[in-house]
Parts: structure tokens; sequence; C-alpha cells
């Protein structure tokens, strides 16, 4: 499909009944630090600019996206059966027309269909949600053969930008120690973490083998994304996925 504006349309080999947009900051009316397609609403941005930016992107979806209250965990919804926001990382949807969203800001969103489009789904993968399992419960959650999944990583701090301690590379390291691979030294107890290389991983680890995109940072491209890292005051994107009626 079609993506508006520089939205990204993910280029992966993703059934013909299956949609997907990841939003960039452009398009919108959001003005200064949240400049312009901002989509959080606990941001401190002006709520009317957000709920116009939010009414600008429904005219691309079949349904108002089912958000959540992302809270860097590891828990994953029915987008199905969601109501008001709910406390999760991640979400499911089989019925078409429901809208999996997550929204992001240097956390890397990965976006999941099965090869026979009937189900989908959106996670939040930041170095929390990635360390606690968010990945593997969302495939287990999609309840198909990890074989038959295709999953693609959206944009996200890069590997040259993305400095983390100890902390984080232990997490990681103590659950799988190949996992270090994805971290090098950089000056005296910090570590250049590379989200996307820790997402194939934990992936892969639970039979998730086609993965495509991976690569975009959102720390060094100011234009296009926002990036709490860099910006701390800043604004939300969105990756969404959704089955259309076959």
């Amino acid at each position: 499909m079609n993506a508006p504006h520089d939205w990204i349309a993910p280029d992966w080999p993703a059934p013909p009944s299956i949609r997907a947009i990841i939003t960039t900051r452009n398009g919108g009316v959001s003005r200064g630090a949240y400049a312009s397609f901002n989509l959080g609403l606990r941001c401190d941005d002006d709520p009317a600019a957000v709920a116009a930016n939010r009414a600008r992107l429904q005219q691309h979806l079949p349904q108002p996206p089912k958000w959540l209250h992302q809270i860097h965990g590891a828990t994953v919804a029915d987008a199905d059966t969601l109501g008001n926001e709910t406390d999760a990382d991640a979400s499911v949807a089989r019925n078409a027309g429901t809208v999996c969203a997550v929204m992001v800001a240097d956390c890397m969103p990965v976006l999941l269909c099965d090869d026979a489009g009937s189900v989908v789904a959106a996670a939040h993968a930041g170095w929390r949600g990635l360390s606690s399992g968010v990945l593997e419960n969302t495939v287990k959650k999609m309840n198909v053969s990890p074989a038959r999944l295709l999953a693609y990583l959206g944009p996200a701090i890069g590997p040259a930008a993305f400095e983390v301690g100890a902390d984080v590379r232990d997490a990681f390291i103590g659950h799988d120690a190949r996992t270090a691979g994805a971290f090098v030294a950089h000056r005296e107890g910090k570590w250049l973490a590379d989200l996307f290389m820790l997402g194939r991983q934990r992936l892969a680890a639970c039979g998730v083998t086609r993965v495509y995109g991976g690569g975009a940072c959102t720390f060094g491209d100011a234009q296009r994304f926002y990036s709490y890292r860099r910006d701390r005051i800043t604004g939300r994107m969105a990756a969404l996925i959704w089955r259309t009626v076959k």
C-alpha cells in the first residue's frame, strides 16, 4: 500500500489482506517541540492538536486504533475485545478491521502477521520490553506456528546512538549469552546497544526467522522522526497494522 506524506509502508512480503503504516513526525498540526504529527496525548502537547492529528490518521484506517497504555512491559492485549486503554505493550487481532497500534519515539515498533493473513500484532519493544519477553509473549498470543510468521522492525534508536549501562547489557546476557554481540564497549561502564539485533535474536529464538526492516534510526533523523533520547520533550509516532475483509 502507498503511505501518505513520508510515512512508512513496510516493505515486506505480507499477504494482500494485510495493511500497515508507520507514521513519522510529518503531516500534522502540532507545533514547537511536538511538530507536527504528534499522536501522543501524554506528552503535554495541545490536546486539540493531537485530536486533529488522530483524525487525519483515521482517514487512512478502517476503524479507530486500539491504543494501549504502554508501560515498557511484556503484557499482550486482545485488540478485538479491547475497550478503554489498558496497560499493555502489544496487541493481537484476528477480526478484519481491528487496528493494532503502538506509539514510539526511540523504542522499536515490531509488526507481525502470519503468511495466511489471519492474524496481526503490534509490539512496543524498547530494551525493557525486549528483555522481559514482549516479543515472545506476542508470538505466543498469535497462536500460530512461529514458522508461519513475518515480522517488520520499524524505526528505533540506532546502534550508534543508544548508549546503555551495565544493567541493560546484563539483562540480556543473563538470559542469553549470545546477545553479547549486540553490545559494543563505548566508554567506561557504557555500551552501545543494537535494538534491531536484539529484536532479531529474540524473534529467532522463538522460531520467527522471516524478519524485515530495521536500521532506520530515530535519533539521527530529526527531520523525520521523534526521539525521546535526543530531545526529551517530543511527540510520538505510531505503528499500525490490520487485516482487511477478504
